[in-house]
């Protein structure tokens, strides 16, 4: 079992000694990016994507940390869009794109080999081109040789996963100019407010028995985590917090959004990481004996942690990702598992975004789980912005 130590996250010195990126204070800019991106995208000329003329289909081009880009834009454009929206990481180009299309391809760097071979293909279809990422890139050479519009950056700006608001802003920009979704400024400006409240709430100067954040990664530390949105607000959350686990912390987490995963996660409760599910009579209560030696006993298994990650319900109101608001059944469903969860023994936390947009509640519910993630790193001792393998891995590709 990994082992969690307050003093890592809030110790400065310690919190600065491991994080060597500066992946808190990335984060903590997110609502700064957002407003420095609207200036960009303005500034480059959004208002002229795809010649002002709506597309037929829009493909998003991401991967990696900027994967959940194409399912926020689907969440808020869905199913009210007037055109399809798909999401593509690496060739081959589908086959419907053409003249009549736009391609989105996300990029920090501008070097992702999937986003990159799948903007040159769109530029050689003639397809409508923007791309998001560094300027002095190839792929702000692909859209250049194709004339369309690219969105450079905010200085600073030092991966995917940290400079996600950065990278997104521009591509809800233009679902607005295009008539996709109603994500124009004055929205976004109210989700750098949301932003800026979280960073507020979860900084590192706020001790771990206070802090929100922190208290989560604690929670998370010490076993498997089970990741549950309840609904498609929040369903885009948790696929964000797997990633920001998996990657940032070093823990894998599985995942899920309500209704479609409600079985699966409650089969995990009959398995042997929960205290109803263990077979032996021992392993169920080790978890829970507070004499128990770690050096003398050995380590017991790991167990299930439920992390409910909920959109804000308002009675009457219509789902999350029209109207903004959690229907009551999906809601009920929610409550139902976690009460199993509960009853098998397993740790539940839950977090309810404010009510608001789709795309504030989304702000509230990322800035919680990249933080905790975060955190986490820290608190198990890790830096959480470089990983040696990611880092092998990397090399051998070059």
């Amino acid at each position: 079992m990994p082992r969690w130590d307050d003093r890592l996250v809030d110790d400065e010195a310690e919190r600065e000694r491991l994080d060597s990126r500066g992946t808190l204070r990335a984060l903590a800019t997110a609502g700064a990016q957002v407003r420095q991106s609207l200036g960009l995208a303005q500034e480059a000329g959004i208002a002229r994507v795809a010649g002002g003329v709506r597309p037929r289909g829009v493909l998003v081009a991401a991967r990696g940390g900027t994967g959940v880009i194409g399912d926020t834009l689907q969440m808020v454009a869905e199913p009210g869009s007037p055109v399809p929206i798909s999401t593509a990481g690496t060739p081959p180009l589908p086959g419907w794109v053409g003249t009549l299309d736009l391609v989105i391809a996300v990029s920090e760097s501008g070097r992702a080999a999937g986003p990159l071979a799948l903007a040159a293909a769109a530029a050689r279809r003639g397809a409508s081109l923007l791309t998001v990422g560094a300027d002095d890139s190839p792929l702000a050479a692909v859209c250049a040789s194709a004339r369309g519009i690219h969105v450079g950056l905010p200085a600073g700006a030092t991966s995917s996963r940290t400079a996600l608001w950065a990278l997104l802003t521009p591509v809800l920009l233009a679902a607005d100019v295009l008539g996709l979704a109603r994500t124009g400024p004055d929205l976004l400006e109210a989700v750098a407010d949301r932003l800026d409240a979280g960073a507020a709430a979860y900084r590192p100067s706020s001790e771990a028995f206070v802090n929100p954040a922190k208290l989560l990664a604690a929670d998370l530390s010490g076993g498997l985590p089970v990741v549950l949105g309840d609904g498609a607000v929040a369903g885009v959350a948790a696929r964000r917090a797997a990633m920001m686990l998996a990657r940032t912390a070093r823990v894998p987490a599985t995942v899920g959004e309500l209704p479609g995963s409600a079985s699966e996660v409650v089969a995990l409760l009959d398995g042997p990481y929960t205290r109803h599910g263990a077979r032996e009579p021992d392993l169920a209560s080790a978890v829970d004996d507070i004499f128990r030696d770690p050096f003398l006993d050995g380590a017991p298994d790991p167990r299930l942690v439920l992390l409910m990650l909920r959109g804000a319900l308002a009675a009457g109101m219509t789902p999350a990702g029209v109207g903004g608001s959690m229907p009551e059944d999906t809601d009920d469903l929610g409550d139902a598992v976690a009460t199993a969860a509960m009853d098998a023994g397993v740790r539940v936390h839950e977090r309810r975004a404010e009510p608001g947009h789709p795309l504030e509640q989304l702000a509230d519910l990322i800035g919680l789980v990249d933080f905790a993630a975060t955190y986490l790193a820290l608190g198990l001792g890790l830096d959480p912005g470089v990983s040696a393998h990611v880092r092998a891995l990397r090399d051998h590709g070059r």
